[in-house]
């Protein structure tokens, strides 16, 4: 009985082992750590592990547009010219080429994610050198360019280029090293700001109480702007681990919610196809009528 119960055992252990894994390789809920740089995404409730699938796509495909990793198929030996004598050095030669590309490690991936357990909230980590700023607003306008978000449950995007444990100092330093980055591209601009906070199942740190700890970071002849400001402070701090980055555009792309992007711009272009419809309706009914039929005598 003890045999069967260790078999039994085994054998769910291999089946969960093997559910952690997508046939080419790359784990399904990859790592137990929330850490940066990455991109925080709501979702629709009870399709984490979908959202997680679709966007391993567009990152995917994104990242290799944006940061083009290196062939590593054209680094090795040389291929051999088929003007050289046939026979069994050639077949040795085959068959040591089939041995080598079997051998070559897979192509590392740059996206993973992270368990949250909790549900509408995704964290996928990435590896330099990955922006995830960029990569989020590239998608975005993608989006806003052509109305198709390319995902089905995917919400909210929300980048973090750095993360660290949520405590003030740890926070009021992060926010200073990741302004200093943008600022320092235009040194003599004197920028409008926003701080964005977002909590999530954490109740140490309170809004009223680190907004205004978190201003005291950003330099002198930089003013606060809640209408219209050109720079947005990105806070988001989930139970223990705080992320930060800062962004441009954040309310033009509708805080880059790229469900709500699509269905605006849908909802637009559907409206200006029937508005011509009604104007070419109009433009018909003007047309002067056909000259009616003579009497006959």
């Amino acid at each position: 009985m003890s045999e069967n119960k260790r078999k039994g055992d085994g054998r769910d252990g291999r089946d969960r082992s093997r559910r952690r894994f997508r046939p080419d390789g790359t784990p399904i809920w990859g790592q137990r750590q929330i850490d940066g740089p990455g991109v925080w995404v709501t979702c629709v409730k009870g399709k984490e592990r979908q959202t997680v699938g679709e966007l391993y796509e567009v990152f995917e495909t994104l990242s290799t547009q944006l940061w083009p990793q290196e062939d590593t198929d054209a680094v090795g030996t040389p291929q051999d010219s088929d003007e050289e004598d046939g026979g069994a050095d050639d077949l040795e030669k085959q068959i040591a080429k089939e041995v080598a590309s079997m051998k070559r490690p897979r192509k590392e991936t740059r996206f993973a994610n992270c368990q949250t357990n909790t549900p509408c909230v995704v964290f996928i980590s990435c590896k330099p050198p990955i922006d995830p700023v960029k990569l989020v607003t590239t998608h975005v306008q993608n989006v806003l360019d052509s109305g198709v978000t390319h995902t089905r449950f995917s919400q909210r995007l929300t980048p973090v280029s750095a993360s660290c444990v949520a405590n003030l100092p740890e926070i009021q330093t992060l926010c200073g090293r990741m302004l200093k980055k943008v600022l320092d591209e235009d040194p003599e601009k004197k920028f409008t700001y926003k701080i964005e906070l977002r909590l999530r199942n954490h109740s140490t740190l309170k809004r009223d109480q680190l907004i205004p700890e978190l201003a005291k970071v950003v330099p002198e002849g930089h003013t606060v702007s809640l209408e219209n400001p050109e720079l947005f402070i990105l806070v988001e701090i989930f139970k223990s681990v705080c992320g930060v980055s800062v962004v441009k555009d954040y309310y033009k792309l509708h805080k880059f919610n790229v469900m709500e992007i699509a269905h605006a711009r849908n909802a637009r272009v559907v409206l200006e196809e029937d508005e011509s419809r009604i104007v070419e309706k109009d433009c018909g009914s003007t047309t002067e009528p056909p000259p009616a039929a003579t009497l006959k005598e």
